[in-house]
């Protein structure tokens, strides 16, 4: 489950890029879409479990604002470098929460988590492009800019969503909770940046479709039940698939080339990203 899980995850970055349309037009209808069948199991979820109380209802609203500002930004990203040089970036949020639990939760990193930080830190500024002439991309450095929101404001959807969701047995009903809060939010954030198209054409429609059942529907159950139950160094293994997945597929289906300082960013980032997860259980990024 947790394989299918991230590679489903995976193949979001590769769907948006197919989709051809604005970042806040593919966070709208990945989240819309996704909602008649998240809302069927939130209400299997709550026949069965009875309903969750008004806390954890409004940490996932919260956690669905965060959500949509980091979809967005990501999908900004995925214009700028590519599919697969987007979601290494977008994967940072793995060394950004630890850091807002520190300053938030005044819960203090780990040794080992602040000693890897500055690799990590390292293999961003190679990805960027800014040592380098000739860096795969578009727009290499603005690429790294929204990367670096994207996994700050995804690490900000994971601490909530996970102070909202401490009853295992309903991963559905947060789920649906954010996914709907995060349409909202980008409709609003589309008009307002002036790139929301709400009617997009076929074949867009398809692919986003496609990305609604995969990535948020599929994916985000599958890993939502079972990263928690499996052991920190599998989930460690399973939190580089998505990355290391994008990179390979924006390789094969866009060729997509990556200079060589651009890949040895990427290992840097992936090792650090495998170091800080050795303690703990993660989650893959979007």
């Amino acid at each position: 489950m947790a394989v299918l899980g991230a590679l489903a995850i995976a193949f979001s970055s590769i769907l948006v890029k197919l989709a051809h349309v604005s970042p806040s037009t593919a966070a709208i209808f990945r989240c819309a879409y996704a909602l008649p069948l998240l809302g069927a199991f939130a209400w299997w979820e709550r026949r069965r479990f009875g309903p969750r109380s008004a806390r954890e209802r409004w940490l996932a609203v919260i956690a669905g604002v965060l959500f949509a500002a980091d979809l967005i930004c990501w999908h900004h990203a995925i214009g700028a470098v590519g599919a697969g040089l987007a979601t290494v970036l977008g994967n940072l949020q793995v060394a950004f929460v630890p850091l807002l639990a520190w300053v938030v939760l005044a819960e203090r990193p780990a040794r080992h988590i602040l000693a890897t930080l500055p690799v990590v830190m390292l293999g961003v500024v190679l990805v960027s492009g800014v040592l380098e002439h000739g860096a795969y991309g578009g727009d290499p450095v603005g690429g790294m800019v929204y990367g670096l929101a994207t996994g700050l404001t995804y690490a900000g959807f994971i601490l909530v969503l996970r102070h909202g969701n401490a009853d295992l047995r309903r991963p559905a009903g947060p789920l649906f909770d954010a996914t709907a809060t995060a349409t909202v939010t980008a409709i609003a954030a589309g008009l307002v940046i002036g790139d929301a198209d709400l009617a997009p054409s076929w074949p867009a429609h398809g692919w986003l479709v496609l990305l609604a059942l995969t990535s948020q529907v599929l994916g985000w159950l599958l890993i939502s039940v079972s990263l928690p139950r499996l052991p920190a160094a599998l989930t460690s293994l399973l939190l580089t698939v998505q990355p290391v997945g994008s990179v390979i597929l924006g390789a094969i289906l866009f060729g997509e080339s990556p200079t060589p300082l651009q890949l040895a960013g990427v290992a840097a980032i992936l090792t650090g990203l495998a170091t800080l997860t050795r303690s703990r259980s993660p989650v893959p990024a979007d």
